[in-house]
């Protein structure tokens, strides 16, 4: 369990980094609800078996493993509306033996679990700034 909204954004970036799997299962919502807007793919991705797959196609797999790539966020601003919060950033990555770093805007809708502990991924919405956008 993932107890703060700020918890699991790190545990996510974690999740990211290490390409590990079977992590999806412990951040994310784990049914039909769970929406995503990639920004390497048109259209909503909807459902978490979709979600799973989507990751796979990145190359995660259980257990995690070292690409050298690296994903981080910055500029994060958390919203508290009550059983949801809503986080807002830019996202940054930069590919392994590349000097180049993608960055875009990035929003996590992060949601209670039911009992009210804890939180899991809901939704997640990425965008591609420009390569010379600053």
């Amino acid at each position: 369990m993932v107890s703060t909204a700020e918890d699991l954004i790190q545990a996510w970036t974690t999740m990211w980094n290490s390409y590990d799997l079977d992590e999806v299962e412990r951040l994310f919502v784990g049914d039909d609800r769970l929406t995503y807007l990639s920004s390497e793919k048109q259209g909503v991705i909807a459902g978490y078996e979709a979600i799973v797959q989507h990751h796979r196609g990145f190359g995660f797999v259980p257990g995690g493993k070292d690409t050298g790539n690296r994903l981080w966020l910055e500029d994060l601003v958390y919203s508290d509306l009550g059983g949801v919060t809503v986080v807002a950033g830019v996202w940054l990555f930069k590919r392994h033996g590349s000097a180049a770093v993608q960055r875009g805007p990035v929003t996590f809708v992060c949601l209670v679990n039911q009992g009210g502990i804890g939180y899991r991924l809901a939704h997640l919405n990425f965008g591609n700034y420009p390569a010379d956008a600053r």
